[in-house]
């Protein structure tokens, strides 16, 4: 079959290359359409519970994670320079295009009782005109216990704004404009009065990443290019070698950029990745055939013949290489996670695409080029490499039993590591710790407990029933109850309205900030329909708090980014007291909001990936069974690529690094390039072994010479490839660059020495039966 192939491809190599050059240029056109996604890419399915119920209630109150936030910490906030500065500061921030409206304190309002009336008036804080009385807006200002721990803690002398932003804006590239109009406007404040200001908030931290992604897969693109050129040019030392091996993965990025904008995607953290890994797995299919057609040719000086041979022999070998490794990334694409099963195809596809435009283009190419020069062969008589596989052929036949007892060692470390591993993740797992912008977050969890959003929505059953009293004693004590938790910091809900309009009943007396009771209930009604500004920020609070029947009401927690671990025993934690304040047979309780749905969205990326990898492993030794045929080259396959995985997970759990969705994902994708060296070295094998009178000893021997060089050359360039992504700023990108590369550096090492000392193995069983049966024969004669 690979004969024909061969055949076919050099006959037609013109049309060939047309083609390619004309599919080439299509899929160009798409690629030059591709987009950066600014929107958030849920991890879990949609016909998840949870993923369900946020949906429902962000169609009933709006988006839950559309706030960023400034603070700042000072002891001259209401100093009159600084305060009108502050001011100053709010009013550009409001004017900033797609910004909905600022809670501050200049924009702070005030309830006050009509004495003719008897009915609620909202008034602004600070009112209209140049003449601003700093202290007493200061007097009546903590005054209020509303803004108590929301605004400002009194303890730390802490200050925030929250700015809301518009959905739209967000989830377009208009949102990396609006994010620095604001922080422009912001730092020209804070250098006015010498302050450090701090910015937090889903919106700046999405924005951060998005950004960060599109200039990191431009740098990785480049320093993979960079690499394997130079690797290629010191293997080969040929420029048209390199130039061949360089157009092939040129072709295939261009192609993976053109795929993703094809099947409707578009760039995240994990597609922006494709393009570099495009790169990284498609040069070792340059090398094996560069490396097979040198050879071929140094032996009968044919260069037609060693084309033909390169892809008879090699065909087959890369065709498995990179269907395990398509494996191991396409078996992404059958979990329920939209943003797994994107990454998953697109790479899949283009992982056999880059198998089709390497096996045309390299022999295609050189039926063109000159014949190969004695230095372009040269390395295959490299003294320093042929000493190298000399040592490591000598340690396979004198020293198997050390390779054995060292291999026992690292697995039973490594074992000891695994039991040490724990699973947690956070929202910002991603961000560099020692950036500024998870510093900043930091500073929000120290004066206001964080401010990552947690919803807890009450259904009633009954119209009205939001605003009965009951309902409202049951919350106010629901929310005494959150306090209570260090990790959790203000709650604000209708009940914060009631307790508000209260206090302004009785002629703003703080002592009355308090839920109505029997006797001054009778006012609730009245405050919940006041007539103030419509565009107020106190109207707009008690609006989103409430559907539109009074029927279903929302407690929203600003909460610290605790992780995975911690916030399933604080849910479980609160949710008893929950549920002894609001009975289920007359209550419907539901916690949801972007902490819930990444929670489960964790639980559910490293379940799906940990299935992902139990698949992998039947489909790539399925492959291993209809290549074989043989359930001990099976087995030996299985220790050899089991022990680099085994050793990583070890390390993992020795150096503290958690299970989490980006050191998960190491494994599906190192198991799917792993297996790539072991079939080659395997098909090798198979297919000396018959010229070698099914001499396993001594093929053994020639194999690890044959192949070892394009082996440890293959190796290099994976291991330098997936080290680019080390350099990533996100935590997730660089765990599975390091991690990566650390197992592929010990595939290599098990491929060249314990897996050729296991097939010994099955010549000293093979020999060990032939001697059986032939002391049998004597003693039966």
């Amino acid at each position: 079959m690979w004969h024909r192939v061969a055949g076919i491809i050099i006959k037609f190599r013109i049309a060939l290359l047309v083609l390619l050059l004309v599919a080439t240029g299509i899929m160009g056109y798409f690629a030059s359409q591709v987009q950066l996604s600014y929107e958030f890419t849920s991890a879990i399915p949609t016909d998840n519970p949870k993923y369900i119920a946020y949906q429902q209630f962000r169609k009933q109150f709006g988006e839950d994670g559309n706030l960023m936030v400034i603070g700042l910490q000072t002891d001259r906030f209401f100093k009159p320079d600084f305060f009108l500065s502050y001011c100053k500061l709010v009013k550009k921030i409001e004017n900033v295009k797609s910004v909905e409206n600022v809670l501050s304190i200049p924009g702070a309002i005030n309830l006050i009782k009509d004495t003719v009336s008897g009915k609620l008036r909202v008034v602004k804080l600070i009112p209209d005109g140049n003449n601003v009385n700093v202290d007493s807006v200061k007097k009546v200002f903590l005054n209020l216990p509303f803004y108590k721990n929301f605004l400002y803690n009194p303890a730390t002398d802490a200050y925030l704004m929250a700015v809301r932003i518009d959905k739209k804006a967000l989830n377009s590239k208009n949102r990396t404009k609006v994010v620095k109009a604001i922080q422009d406007a912001s730092e020209t404040f804070a250098q006015e009065q010498n302050i450090t200001l701090h910015y937090s908030g889903l919106p700046l931290i999405r924005t951060i990443m998005a950004t960060q992604v599109q200039r990191e897969m431009r740098l990785f693109l480049l320093m993979s290019f960079v690499l394997t050129a130079v690797i290629l040019a010191l293997f080969f030392r040929s420029f048209m070698a390199v130039l061949a091996s360089m157009m092939v993965v040129a072709v295939g990025v261009v192609w993976s950029l053109g795929t993703i904008t094809l099947l409707g995607y578009k760039i995240t953290l994990l597609t922006a990745l494709i393009p570099p890994l495009i790169v990284v797995i498609g040069i070792p299919n340059c090398v094996y055939l560069l490396n097979k057609y040198h050879a071929e040719y140094n032996l009968h000086g044919n260069k037609m013949k060693a084309l033909m041979r390169t892809v008879d022999r090699m065909g087959i070998v890369t065709l498995f290489t990179n269907l395990t490794a398509a494996i191991g990334f396409g078996v992404f694409y059958f979990t329920k996670s939209a943003v797994l099963k994107e990454f998953g195809l697109v790479a899949g596809l283009n992982i056999m695409a880059i198998f089709v435009i390497s096996l045309i283009f390299i022999p295609a190419l050189f039926s063109f080029l000159p014949t190969p020069k004695g230095r372009h062969t040269s390395y295959l008589e490299s003294r320093w490499m042929n000493k190298l596989l000399s040592v490591l052929t000598n340690w396979v036949f004198e020293h198997r039993r050390w390779i054995y007892v060292f291999s026992i060692l690292l697995c039973g470390l490594s074992i000891v590591g695994v039991l040490r591993l724990n699973s947690v993740g956070h929202i910002v797992d991603d961000l560099p710790k020692g950036e500024v912008v998870y510093q900043d977050l930091k500073f929000f969890e120290k004066n206001f407990r964080g401010v990552m959003p947690l919803e807890i929505v009450i259904d009633t059953r009954k119209k009205n029933g939001a605003v009965s009293l009951p309902v409202l004693e049951k919350m106010d004590k629901l929310i005494a109850e959150l306090n209570q938790y260090p990790e959790i910091g203000h709650s604000l809900s209708i009940v914060e309205g009631v307790k508000f309009a209260r206090q302004a009943y009785y002629d703003g007396d703080s002592s009355s900030y308090a839920v109505p009771n029997v006797f001054d209930g009778a006012f609730i009604q009245p405050y919940l329909r006041s007539k103030g500004d419509k565009n107020s920020m106190f109207n707009k609070l008690v609006a989103s708090f409430m559907d539109s029947s009074k029927q279903k009401t929302r407690i929203s927690v600003s909460m610290a980014d605790i992780g995975s671990v911690r916030l399933p025993i604080l849910l479980d934690s609160i949710r008893p007291k929950t549920l002894q304040l609001f009975d289920s047979t007359h209550y419907q309780v539901t916690f949801t909001g972007t902490s819930i749905v990444f929670l489960e969205g964790s639980k559910f990326i490293i379940n799906s990936l940990r299935d992902s990898l139990i698949l992998a492993f039947i489909m790539i030794f399925g492959c291993m069974i209809f290549l074989f045929r043989s359930w001990k080259i099976l087995l030996i396959s299985v220790v050899t690529n089991l022990i680099p995985l085994l050793i990583t997970a070890g390390v993992m759990g020795w150096a503290n690094i958690p299970i989490k969705p980006s050191t998960v994902l190491v494994f599906s994708v190192a198991l799917g390039i792993t297996i790539d060296v072991t079939i080659r070295f395997l098909v090798n094998f198979k297919q000396e072994l018959s010229r070698h009178d099914d001499n396993i000893a001594e093929t053994v021997r020639r194999t690890i010479h044959d192949t070892g060089l394009s082996i440890i050359y293959t190796s290099l360039i994976l291991i330098a490839g997936f080290g680019v992504f080390a350099l990533s700023e996100f935590d997730g990108t660089k765990s599975l660059g390091y991690l990566t590369s650390l197992t592929l550096l010990l595939a290599m090492i098990t491929n060249l020495t314990l897996q050729p000392a296991l097939l010994l193995w099955i010549d000293k069983a093979k020999q060990k039966k032939i001697n059986t049966m032939w002391l049998e024969d004597e003693e039966s004669a």
